[in-house]
């Protein structure tokens, strides 16, 4: 299941000082170590499965959902709560925000994050940490599995339409005027891509990318 990553890759050879500037926002992160995901996509609204609230229709494609995932013998409640956990190497922080639920997840984690525990890498490896825990999504979840492959001949889309913040990474909005979703949508790039790719996305992830389980069993 884990892959190991050259630190030397060449695309990642860029210091650290970005990825500890900005604490939240990953839109630069894209732009520097991921440039394949950078910039914006267009989407026909009619042809496309989208990603709103847990509840609605295509709820279970977000990372919210309560479907939990077993890594190495520690559950997570979702997909965003393995990801969530995935930008800490330090105990404070991994006990503080695991039994978290919710939004409340996302909020601890900025947090901490903004007291400098994030790992000093994240930015560039987050994308590789999103494609690992969807696939552990994939393999574990038959439902999610199903739900990808109904999705078939459409596109899946965040829709954050409304929302006072432009997306920046991972959603779109609805130009109405020509029923288009514009944005970089990276969730539903990659589930796209999952999808297409019988649940196959290739990730690499440093050595101690799992070192907090190991916190978590102690």
């Amino acid at each position: 299941m884990r892959r190991s990553i050259n630190s030397s890759r060449e695309h990642k050879k860029k210091s650290n000082y970005r990825c500890m500037a900005n604490k939240h926002s990953v839109a630069e992160f894209i732009k520097d170590f991921y440039p394949q995901y950078w910039g914006f996509e267009s989407y026909p609204a009619e042809k496309c499965c989208c990603i709103r609230k847990v509840s609605e229709e295509f709820g279970i494609f977000s990372n919210f959902g309560t479907l939990p995932l077993t890594v190495e013998g520690i559950t997570f409640r979702n997909s965003e709560h393995l990801f969530q956990m995935m930008k800490f190497k330090d105990a404070q922080p991994l006990f503080d925000i695991y039994p978290a639920y919710g939004r409340g997840l996302k909020m601890k984690a900025k947090s901490w994050e903004g007291k400098g525990f994030r790992r000093d890498d994240w930015g560039k490896i987050f994308i590789d940490c999103l494609r690992y825990v969807l696939t552990v999504k994939y393999e574990q979840i038959p439902e999610f599995r199903e739900a990808l492959e109904q999705s078939k001949g459409k596109f899946i889309v965040e829709d954050q339409t409304g929302r006072v913040k432009i997306p920046d990474a991972y959603g779109v909005i609805l130009d109405a005027e020509q029923n288009i979703y514009k944005g970089p949508n990276l969730l539903g790039r990659l589930l796209m891509e999952l999808r297409d790719r019988q649940g196959q996305l290739d990730y690499q992830l440093p050595d101690d990318a799992f070192d907090f389980i190991q916190i978590l069993k102690k």
